[in-house]
């Protein structure tokens, strides 16, 4: 092989290297799966339904993808990063996990959950399994909402009530006098 063809090799893979990372730091989180059989029918299925949760669903070569997490700091993963390796980056810190986790029910023994990566920080399998079963922070936000605004809710009722009680009060004086 000529020294010009290697080395465009190497720029090239260069460049898969900087796009994998740039996706893991822009990815809340991270999902990496092994995937055996699928059929190209049900790969273009998950990635459709991965486009639907906000996740991208990528294949790269293991090297690459071990590269990438090294240049980050993270060498925990070196070990997932053997056979068939799949990723599906999250928009969020429980979607990638959920939606890979379902797709392993769906697909039974054609995905397998490896691990996760999520807040700079490496998720073993039964973590990432975990994660799956957590609400978004989205749902969490919403439901923390929800609760603060009842007891307030209620308050405004009560003194609406109370008004409305004093009000009635002073219109019966009123009809009597008149």
């Amino acid at each position: 092989m000529s020294e010009e063809r290697k080395s465009a090799n190497f720029e090239a893979k260069k460049v898969v290297v900087q796009e994998i990372t740039e996706k893991i730091k822009a990815a809340k989180s991270v999902v990496l799966v092994d995937y055996k059989s699928l059929t190209v029918a049900e790969v273009s299925e998950l990635r459709s339904k991965c486009k639907q949760a906000n996740c991208e669903y990528k294949v790269y070569k293991n090297t690459l993808v071990r590269k990438a997490f090294n240049d980050l700091g993270c060498k925990d993963f070196d070990n997932d990063l053997n056979g068939p390796t799949a990723i599906t980056f999250g928009a969020d810190e429980t979607g990638a996990a959920k939606l890979m986790v379902e797709a392993a029910k769906t697909y039974e023994d054609k995905i397998v959950l490896k691990s996760a990566y999520v807040d700079n920080a490496y998720v073993d399998k039964n973590g990432a399994k975990a994660l799956a079963t957590m609400p978004s922070k989205e749902e969490l936000v919403a439901k923390m909402l929800g609760s603060m605004q009842a007891p307030m809710s209620n308050f405004v009722g009560v003194l609406n009530n109370l008004v409305a009680g004093v009000v009635r009060v002073l219109n019966a004086v009123a009809q009597k006098k008149a």
